[in-house]
């Protein structure tokens, strides 16, 4: 679902790849075939999908935290058991890219250390604090829409095992959104009290949401690249503008106020002009320095080191009962 496809650590050690196959490689990708993991591909191709999957899956996981601590406190029976089945959607996101991440070489084991350690990033968006029910409204519409944007465009890219997996993953997050505009509805049309509780919810979490979408394509060293070979099949700038033509008017037609004071739609182009959201704001945060990044990783830390004995007994278990070869 969630998943920042634009925050990439800068690469170190660049490998000259033979210009031939290069050559080849590209040309595959421009005819648009998918590359199977047994395909060949160039070290820089294997090593930004690894980054970008692998911190897709952990935004899943991550994700999943802020609104999982709402699933006692949801109003009424049905809304528990619908929020307890979306986090539940959420996780399992995290294992199929997990599976997806694996098939280029790295270890799940590897990817979960180095997500706890702070090495490998996820989607700063899951750093902010889900103070009410209304904000559990907002992230499953308005941030599942983002992820919807994002991973529908990117699931026609040319890594296989990655597009299968968003194929999959977006069919669930179609109700995933249905589920966050109801609530979004029920919150905006009802009292004085839900419509002001849902409206501060909105403003705390528009600049987050965008965020989401990753820093302008000014700013970013690598966008040129992946576009090329379709690792990404639109830039930062051009999904953000998407989510601004496809849900504004509907925050709109909501009675919403959108935070944001400098936002028109130029009649010229029909693009909607915006405020600066405050990048060194989203550098911090992705950084290490937002109001739950500790909060967060120790949540995994513990449920990691917890599951040890669970792990443990699997493999015990596994090595007791294979048969072996004659």
């Amino acid at each position: 679902m969630y998943g920042n496809l634009s925050i990439i650590e800068p690469l170190t050690d660049q490998v000259q790849e033979d210009p031939e196959r290069l050559a080849e490689f590209e040309a595959h990708i421009d005819r648009g075939e998918k590359i199977e993991p047994h395909d060949w591909m160039p070290t820089e191709y294997r090593r930004q999908l690894i980054r970008m999957i692998e911190q897709h899956a952990h935004s899943e996981i991550i994700g999943a935290l802020p609104e999982g601590t709402w699933i006692t406190r949801a109003p009424g029976f049905k809304r528990k058991m619908a929020l307890m089945a979306k986090v539940q959607d959420e996780v399992g996101h995290a294992q199929l890219l997990y599976s997806a991440a694996e098939t280029l070489g790295k270890p799940r084991e590897q990817m979960i250390d180095d997500l706890i350690s702070g090495k490998s990033k996820y989607s700063n968006v899951f750093n902010y604090p889900a103070y009410t029910w209304a904000d559990t409204a907002i992230i499953a519409w308005l941030i599942d829409a983002s992820a919807i944007i994002n991973q529908v465009t990117n699931s026609k890219g040319s890594y296989a095992p990655y597009c299968r997996a968003l194929e999959r993953i977006c069919m669930e997050e179609s109700f995933h959104l249905k589920y966050g505009y109801d609530n979004v509805v029920v919150l905006a049309t009802g009292t004085p009290t839900q419509r002001t509780m849902v409206q501060e919810a909105l403003n705390r979490w528009w600049r987050p949401i965008m965020h989401f979408f990753g820093p302008p394509d000014k700013a970013s060293i690598h966008t040129e690249k992946l576009v090329k070979w379709k690792v990404k099949m639109a830039t930062n700038d051009e999904m953000r503008q998407q989510f601004f033509n496809q849900y504004v008017p509907k925050i709109l037609e909501l009675g919403l106020t959108i935070p944001d004071s400098e936002l028109r739609k130029d009649p010229a182009t029909g693009l909607w002009d915006f405020g600066d959201p405050d990048w060194d704001e989203f550098k911090r945060v992705i950084n290490g320095d937002g109001p739950c990044n500790k909060e967060r990783l120790a949540v995994r830390k513990t449920a990691e080191e917890r599951g040890t004995w669970v792990r443990a007994a699997l493999k015990t278990a596994d090595q007791k009962y294979v048969t072996p070869l004659a």
